[in-house]
């Protein structure tokens, strides 16, 4: 009983045991990736910030301390390449880059993969860190990469930041290095894939003191060496901070490096403004024109319209005039071929010359009202006269004269 006792009880030590070191497993590698996520995000502010004032290239020490983060990131647990014995041999991760990347449009996979003078799997990975940050694709390259999650899950295990939701922030990061110019060499030392990248964390890691906490120091380091014995007591305490000249030079001259480019972007854009407002006035001044010539043109348009209408009613006028004079010298033909032969030829002929000038009076009369213009002439005879120069039809002067010779007249 005592055994099986005791032995229960190893095993329920044993089961809390394994239970803790499951929970204290998770928690390195949350505080792991939490870590990595950091430290990239700060390395990217710093490569942004250096840029503006230098080209970014392979002796920068920015780059350097990224592209190492970025690695570690990339192969943070990363699965191993298991051979037909059974054994896992190492892999770089090249292998899951040039698998889950072939989906990106005109992608460099194919130009790392035939260059010569890179041989291992992690030169190559790093030679295409740096081709995808002079074509401006990192994240393109980082954001397709993590939308396979079926070939992510085939490299990586449970745990690994490009399987947690950290790698949207990844992504989302790398995006702002597309506005900086990169210069890289592909044949220089830092493609050397036979040694490990290894992060530089001091950059990091300064901690500056306000005045407040120094003095708080000073005191209680008084504090504890009055506390103390005498010979413990420190003779010369001096100052825990120093301040550093060159460091303040070095600010002071970023800063004027700083405020130098901003005047050339402030005078640049006044003068991008002044040529847009001189382009901006020419182009009201021609719009004025066209907006005159558009008036003009539509006043032109109304009075070519008002003269085709007046002409369209005179010629109505007319054209009723000729019809009229056409009915009139059909019934006077007719008129007079059903006159009797043997009735005075006289009385016929005074009523056919009275039949016609009172047709060509009254058409007279019509065609001066028509016509703007014309008046009654001051040397014209009494209305009784005949004239006959006034426009008639066709019609009547072809008529007219035989009709005049038929009658005898």
């Amino acid at each position: 009983m005592a055994s099986r006792s005791l032995g229960g009880l190893g095993g329920n030590r044993g089961g809390g045991g394994g239970g803790g070191r499951k929970s204290l497993s998770a928690r390195n590698a949350a505080v792991e990736r939490r870590n990595l996520i950091t430290v990239c995000r700060f390395s990217v502010k710093t490569l942004i910030d250096r840029s503006c004032f230098e080209t970014i290239d392979d002796s920068s020490p920015e780059f350097n301390n990224f592209a190492a983060i970025l690695e570690q990131i990339l192969s943070h647990r990363l699965k191993g390449q298991v051979t037909w014995f059974g054994y896992e041999s190492p892999r770089s991760f090249w292998d899951y880059i040039r698998v889950a990347c072939r989906k990106v449009s005109q992608n460099c996979i194919c130009s790392i993969e035939n260059m010569e003078n890179v041989s291992s799997s992690r030169a190559k990975g790093r030679a295409w860190i740096r081709v995808a940050l002079m074509e401006k694709h990192l994240s393109e390259y980082i954001s397709t990469a993590l939308r396979d999650f079926k070939t992510t899950r085939r490299f990586y295990e449970d745990g690994a930041i490009v399987l947690g939701e950290e790698a949207n922030m990844l992504a989302g990061m790398l995006l702002g290095l597309n506005a900086i110019d990169f210069s890289f060499c592909l044949k220089g030392e830092g493609l050397d894939g036979n040694f490990p990248a290894v992060i530089d964390y001091t950059p990091y890691l300064k901690f500056t003191q306000s005045s407040d906490s120094i003095s708080s120091d000073e005191e209680e380091l008084r504090t504890l060496g009055s506390s103390g014995s005498e010979s413990s007591t420190p003779e010369n305490i001096g100052p825990p901070f120093i301040m550093d000249e060159n460091s303040w030079f070095n600010k002071c001259k970023r800063v004027k490096q700083k405020y130098q480019l901003t005047l050339e972007q402030k005078g640049y854009l006044e003068e991008l403004l002044r040529l847009r407002e001189n382009q901006l006035s020419e182009s009201v001044a021609q719009n004025k024109i066209l907006l005159q010539r558009i008036e003009d043109s539509d006043l032109a348009h109304k009075l070519e319209k008002e003269q085709l209408e007046y002409i369209i009613v005179e010629l109505q006028d007319q054209l009723k005039s000729c019809q009229s004079l056409d009915q009139l010298s059909a019934e006077v033909s007719l008129s007079q071929t059903s006159l009797d032969p043997g009735q005075s030829q006289g009385d016929g002929k005074q009523d056919t010359l009275n039949l016609i000038s009172e047709v060509m009076l009254g058409h007279s009369e019509k065609t001066a009202v028509c016509e703007p213009g014309n008046g009654p002439s001051p040397d014209s005879e009494s209305s009784g006269t005949l004239t006959l120069d006034f426009p008639v039809s066709r019609t009547v002067k072809k008529i007219l004269p035989h009709y005049l010779v038929s009658v005898g007249l």
